[in-house]
């Protein structure tokens, strides 16, 4: 299985090392990091991160995942990462994005009239797309799987191996990376969050195009 992840200037790094620590654990997964040229790759907060191929010289993949970042903003015009995008969705059996990445999608053309979620503060951007938008933390729509806001890649990660390589394949990876989130508080979404915090929070947020 060849599974191909989208690495870009500022991308967040969880977005892609989340579902990567998943995925990359399939049996007889093969992991590519794709960008416009192989070599380092400067992600959000300074971390660095290695492109291992370039668009033109990647294979075809049976999976290709898009992670979101302050970088997205940038790319949103970025015709060949665009025209990429296009060329995955006609070849590939899973297209999937984490957070904003789901907008590098939309730009795409490719979610228009179908269901999908991205980070909770850009779902109205999202739907200024014709995207019937979800506050779901992941959606699978056809090909399609998408889900909201960074952390939430690692569930979609799961729900991808259990559609491809079963529920068992799927509880042995959660059970290896001892994936049994219980956070100090209960802050993690806008619907349980005190609403003074996300107003402060959706009153700072960037633009996302």
């Amino acid at each position: 299985m060849d599974i191909g992840f989208l690495v870009y200037p500022r991308v967040t790094p969880l977005d892609l090392v989340g579902p990567w620590e998943v995925l990359s654990r399939v049996s007889g997964a093969n992991v590519h990091l794709v960008w416009t040229r192989p070599g380092p790759v400067e992600a959000d907060r300074g971390m660095e991160i290695r492109a291992t191929t370039s668009f033109a010289d990647a294979p075809t993949f049976d999976l290709v995942l898009v992670p979101g970042g302050p970088g997205q903003v940038s790319l949103m015009k970025h015709a060949i990462l665009m025209d990429y995008i296009r060329g995955c969705v006609s070849k590939s059996e899973w297209v999937c994005a984490v957070c904003t990445g789901s907008l590098l999608l939309a730009q795409a053309g490719v979610l228009k009239g179908r269901r999908a979620t991205t980070h909770w503060l850009a779902r109205d951007t999202l739907a200024e797309f014709g995207v019937q938008v979800s506050d779901e933390r992941y959606v699978i729509d056809g090909k399609f799987a998408t889900s909201a806001g960074v952390t939430a890649g690692i569930d979609l990660a799961l729900e991808l191996v259990r559609r491809t390589h079963g529920e068992e394949a799927a509880q042995q990876i959660q059970l290896q990376i001892e994936y049994d989130p219980k956070p100090p508080l209960d802050a993690g979404s806008p619907a349980t969050a005190p609403v003074s915090l996300a107003d402060r929070v959706r009153a700072g947020a960037r633009r996302f195009r």
